[in-house]
């Protein structure tokens, strides 16, 4: 089973949230659901829209590396996703995923 580590931001592009999951499509359709919640970062600031993603083989590889991008500055996290998604394109649609090392 993949692990998923990913970035997602808000429809305005302003705000990035880091997150892990076994099971992506669900977490992102999660983060939908609790889209303006105030008790959750991701739902307080809309972060639902998926722009990166990498998969791993063990959840300990993914928590580390979670814990590691979660310590960078902004401007390493953009270099990151623009590495393979420049346009920062919405994936929450798209059928393959094509961004991240799958």
């Amino acid at each position: 089973m993949p692990y998923y580590v990913y970035i997602t931001t808000n429809p305005g592009k302003t705000t990035l949230y880091i997150g892990m999951t076994n099971e992506l499509s669900k977490r992102l359709s999660e983060h939908y659901e609790n889209r303006g919640d105030p008790e959750t970062f991701a739902g307080r600031y809309y972060c639902y829209k998926l722009i990166y993603y990498e998969a791993y083989k063990t959840s300990q590889e993914a928590i580390e590396r979670e814990k590691k991008l979660k310590k960078w500055r902004r401007e390493k996290k953009e270099t990151l996703i623009n590495s393979v998604n420049p346009n920062w394109e919405f994936l929450n649609y798209k059928d393959d995923f094509r961004v991240g090392r799958i």
